[in-house]
């Protein structure tokens, strides 16, 4: 199983990005799907998941309104569309899979099956 996470880049504030994550080898209708992020000297967390259907999604309070996750099981791919950025949304950011048919996601990084590499975002103000 592979997880391959693309689109970060560096921007200024105010700037807009999407990510994607492409999912090779995954029963990926299975799984539930969320991207994490981990700044320097920080603890990796939670930003936004997606159910295995694509019509729950969650987000962490300081993203929301302004990010959105999406998903595609056709193609198996994940997005984040991420709005308005702010130099606090600077970090690494990955994505996650985790192997549900619940619409409640976990939040925990410990709950997730499979990781992606990483792609890094880097807002400047």
């Amino acid at each position: 199983v592979q997880l391959q996470a693309s689109g970060g880049g560096s921007v200024q504030t105010g700037d807009s990005l999407r990510l994607s994550c492409a999912a090779v080898g995954l029963a990926f209708k299975s799984y539930a799907m969320a991207w994490f992020r981990q700044a320097p000297g920080k603890e990796r967390e939670f930003v936004a998941g997606v159910n295995w259907s694509g019509v729950f999604t969650y987000y962490s309070d300081s993203v929301k309104g302004r990010f959105i996750i999406s998903r595609d099981n056709a193609g198996e791919m994940v997005f984040l569309q991420m709005n308005r950025l702010k130099p606090e949304d600077s970090a690494i950011y990955s994505c996650a899979a985790v192997r549900t048919s619940s619409t409640v996601l976990p939040d925990t990084p410990t709950n997730f099956n499979y990781w992606g590499q990483g792609t890094q975002v880097t807002v400047s103000s």
